[in-house]
């Protein structure tokens, strides 16, 4: 038995010859086409690890133009070839609803710059399933999961989200590691628009680092805390304000560090436009409304790579 992706399994009764549930192939296990294949059964639209019986074949559909095969559950299709949120099970009136592992694959995805077509065929599985995996609440397969981890550079692991409680960097050394300083534009491509940072700022109970919700406007960093936080202690004093990302498939990473004096936004059209330009709410929620802005006096950065790149 061969299969290639976007053929159906048939699964008949071996008794009267009526078909008792049919599904598309949206993983391969291997690279002939024989079984296991990850299915799409049509009448639950879940995903399976099915190893076929004496009672189950595969029917080809011909996937180029002109083809005079149909899979046998009707699909609305919209250009491109994407099928509508009414025939993914998704209603039309609300957003997807992806489970843990999809949105750390979009979001590992969408940081590499892959799209979903790209992604797919480097992990062999349909396109149409990685969109469903990333948009639905799901439990791929381990192959599936060991596939799309070796396609984004990463564990499946870190997609299951089994270091989540650990710091990152636990993973070993580069052989050849080669430590470069970054530029001031390749530091402010990094800071990029906003994310999540670290400010460093001195209390009277001593030093501390406390992560924030950042944008950054106009060259400087912005961010939004309440009076009596530890952030609100940045205000009227010179801070640092750190970002850093590491690859623990790769072990390598980068960091970039602003300093400079922190102050209060009072301006109300300044306010107004940090507000309306927000691209996320603080994390820990609650009533934050004073914005902090650290203009930078000082940008340096520096990137951990092996030696051969």
């Amino acid at each position: 038995m061969r299969a290639q992706l976007g053929d159906q399994l048939v699964v008949e009764s071996p008794a009267t010859g009526i078909t008792r549930r049919d599904g598309e192939i949206v993983g391969l296990h291997h690279e002939d086409g024989t079984p296991p294949y990850d299915v799409r059964w049509s009448d639950t639209d879940e995903v399976t690890l099915v190893f076929p019986g004496p009672d189950a074949h595969i029917r080809h559909i011909e996937h180029g133009p002109g083809s005079a095969h149909e899979p046998s559950r009707p699909r609305t299709e919209q250009p491109g070839g994407q099928r509508s949120a009414e025939a993914r099970g998704t209603p039309l009136d609300r957003p997807p609803n992806p489970g843990d592992i999809g949105r750390r694959v979009a979001t590992e995805r969408t940081r590499q710059g892959l799209t979903r077509e790209e992604t797919a065929r480097r992990a062999r599985m349909a396109p149409e399933y990685l969109a469903y995996l990333e948009e639905h609440p799901a439990d791929p397969t381990v192959a599936s999961l060991i596939r799309l981890a070796d396609a984004l550079g990463t564990t499946t692991v870190a997609l299951r989200g089994g270091g989540i409680d650990l710091p990152p960097g636990l993973g070993q050394a580069l052989l050849h590691p080669q430590l470069r300083d970054l530029g001031p534009d390749e530091c402010r491509a990094r800071l990029s628009t906003h994310g999540v940072g670290r400010v460093a700022v001195s209390t009277p109970h001593g030093p501390a680092v406390v992560p924030v919700n950042y944008e950054v406007v106009d060259d400087a960093i912005a961010f939004r805390t309440a009076p009596d936080s530890v952030q609100a202690a940045a205000v009227g004093s010179e801070v640092a304000f750190e970002v850093d990302h590491v690859d623990e498939a790769m072990s390598q990473g980068w960091s970039v560090l602003v300093v400079g004096p922190a102050r209060v936004v009072t301006e109300p059209d300044a306010v107004r436009r940090l507000v309306d330009g927000a691209h996320t709410t603080p994390w820990p929620g609650g009533e934050r409304e004073m914005w902090v802005s650290i203009q930078p006096t000082r940008i340096t950065g520096r990137r951990i790579t092996s030696a051969e790149q």
